[in-house]
């Protein structure tokens, strides 16, 4: 099987890659299908399923940003020299910039009504490759510098008023995640769900990585192990004392479990120094047991972290298609899923936890011959523009 020939890539970022994937989807099945109408994150009204539903999925978007740093690197292990890697980096950034304006606005939306504009995390992969395709050639110490800087760094700079800056939509879209009013009476908007900083430093720390898998197996895991459990300390480090590495500290509740809850509710917008420890730590350190999975369930996955960008794309597709479908049937009109203003609000609309859950798992399955089959065109055909997709 032609799978197992390519057994030369390190397995477990594969693996790994594919389980964060999956598990995304089940967030933005929640998005679609849940009937709860908070925050699933807010102490005072969230359920521990709901919480951790929500929760859970805060790996996502730092192993998908970090480990596009590590294909970038390995792209230029694999015969690409940095003029060519750079080229790449920057041309493959700006189509995701454009996908996520087009093709991927459309399908969260289902409409062409353009006066609100939201980006996430396809744009900030984006940028960060263009960022990226610069820091290229700097020296592995400069860029890990670099990257670092701008990861244990950026939350100095979360009690700086944006209004000392005359509202400047620019340090919007680096650090602060709020709508931009643009236009005629500041009618249109143009929402960056994903500020810029640090996830340029995730992807540059990602490229960094990317030369430890060039070592021996013990060798790196050994780094693996090493980074990913130091990461993991200094979450439980820098959380308990509350004094740096998040806007938002945690709090006594009204019992221990609740407690817990409050300390590992780190902020994702933009990606806090504590969200991308608690994150990543766990991330890296599993990857030298996820190497061990040369099973079924490694293969599974794989299919999955192959074709990341593919899977993201029609995921999106799929859930908001059998949602509308799924409402049409219960009686609701078509603009309830195709209008700006209703995108994600609940009223009158949802289901329980558990229809949420089978709505995911049903995307899941359905999504895995369409990656199977795209993963086998992608390894048996060389064509460069395969490599956008």
């Amino acid at each position: 099987m032609q799978l197992q020939a390519n057994r030369s890539r390190v397995a477990s970022v594969d693996i790994l890659r594919g389980i964060v994937m999956v598990v995304m989807a089940l967030d933005h099945a929640r998005d679609y299908f849940t009937n709860y109408p908070h925050d699933p994150l807010d102490l005072d009204h969230t359920s521990n399923a709901l919480f951790f539903t929500r929760w859970i999925t805060h790996f996502c978007a730092p192993v998908f940003v970090f480990f596009a740093g590590t294909s970038a690197f390995l792209s230029i292990s694999r015969g690409k020299t940095k003029k060519q890697a750079a080229w790449m980096l920057f041309t493959r950034g700006v189509w995701l910039i454009i996908l996520e304006l087009t093709i991927v606005r459309f399908g969260w939306a289902f409409n062409f009504d353009f006066q609100v504009i939201f980006v996430q995390v396809i744009w900030a992969i984006g940028w960060s490759m263009v960022f990226l395709s610069l820091l290229i050639f700097l020296p592995i110490p400069v860029i890990a510098g670099i990257g670092l800087a701008l990861i244990f760094g950026h939350n100095t700079l979360d009690k700086l008023d944006a209004g000392e800056l005359g509202n400047n939509p620019f340090w919007d879209i680096i650090h602060v995640q709020r709508p931009i009013n643009y236009g005629a009476g500041n009618a249109d908007t143009f929402f960056v769900i994903y500020p810029l900083v640090p996830w340029i430093g995730v992807m540059a720390a990602g490229y960094v990585f990317g030369s430890l898998l060039k070592k021996q197996e013990a060798d790196r895991n050994k780094w693996f192990y090493g980074i990913g459990i130091g990461a993991i300390l200094l979450f439980i480090l820098l959380r308990w004392t509350n004094v740096y590495g998040d806007p938002l500290p945690w709090t006594v509740q009204e019992n221990g479990w609740r407690t817990f809850l409050s300390f590992i509710k780190c902020t994702k917008y933009p990606p806090s120094l504590l969200y991308l420890l608690m994150t990543l730590g766990p991330a890296i350190a599993s990857l030298p047991l996820l190497e061990k999975l040369n099973n079924a369930f490694g293969r599974f996955f794989t299919v999955y972290g192959r074709v990341p960008l593919f899977y993201y794309v029609l995921h999106i597709y799929l859930l908001h298609l059998m949602a509308l479908v799924t409402g049409l049937i219960a009686g609701f009109p078509a603009t309830r899923f195709t209008s700006n203003s209703s995108l994600f609000v609940h009223d009158n609309w949802g289901y329980p936890l558990i229809i949420v859950y089978a709505y995911w798992l049903a995307a899941v399955l359905l999504l895995y011959l369409p990656c199977r089959w795209f993963m086998m065109l992608k390894m048996n055909n060389k064509k460069w523009w395969l490599s956008y997709l």
